[in-house]
């Protein structure tokens, strides 16, 4: 899902960086000191899942686990994500610096949102839980694609086509990323449920 270099126009890749920023800066004000490790484990893991990808087009098809990513973090999600793509235009040229701001964008945004949507369903009744962390984590990468095929839309017209495509590409990894989700969620329920939100009332990572 990463957009390659050359493919967005200059109003596109403008309003990324600025929706980036905004989102990064919020994140690392609600980061605090105590869960820098977690985000810092959640954007290696995010680094790794998204190495192995499948190219379509001017994007690709990889896991992004931006939805338990999202839930976990909640506006964090976005400094942990932006990172992770930074390195990987650094070092294996997935994506790019110039839509950094975009793709940040494209993974961090819908994560969010799925943390608002989702979080307080995660101590409900093991049913409501199971299927708010499969929703989660299917939505949120949904909202990713819908997301790369807007940019791509709003850069050209005639990538319609291909906004098309991409959407429709994801559907499997929509699937798989509810499954990963739903099963990493119930795992950290049993081994380590103070990380998980809505835990004691609060989110671990966004409560100041």
């Amino acid at each position: 899902m990463h957009i390659s270099e050359g493919v967005l126009s200059g109003p596109v890749l403008l309003s990324g960086m600025a929706l980036a920023a905004a989102g990064t800066g919020i994140g690392i004000k609600k980061l605090d000191f105590d869960h820098l490790a977690e985000a810092g484990i959640l954007s290696a893991a995010f680094f790794v899942a998204s190495l192995i990808h499948v190219p379509i087009g001017p994007s690709s098809v990889h896991l992004l686990l931006n939805g338990i990513i999202g839930l976990l973090l909640g506006w964090a999600a976005f400094p942990s994500i932006m990172v992770a793509l930074f390195l990987q235009a650094i070092f294996f040229q997935f994506g790019g610096l110039t839509t950094l701001g975009v793709n940040t964008v494209v993974m961090a945004l819908p994560g969010v949102v799925c943390y608002y949507l989702f979080a307080p369903l995660l101590w409900k009744k093991k049913p409501v839980a199971v299927g708010a962390a499969f929703a989660c984590g299917f939505l949120a990468v949904l909202g990713s694609a819908l997301l790369l095929g807007g940019a791509l839309y709003f850069s050209e017209k005639n990538f319609l086509e291909v906004a098309t495509l991409a959407v429709m590409a994801h559907l499997p990894v929509m699937i798989i990323e509810g499954i990963i989700t739903a099963f990493c969620l119930e795992f950290l329920k049993k081994v380590n449920p103070e990380i998980l939100p809505a835990r004691a009332g609060r989110p671990p990572v966004t409560g100041n």
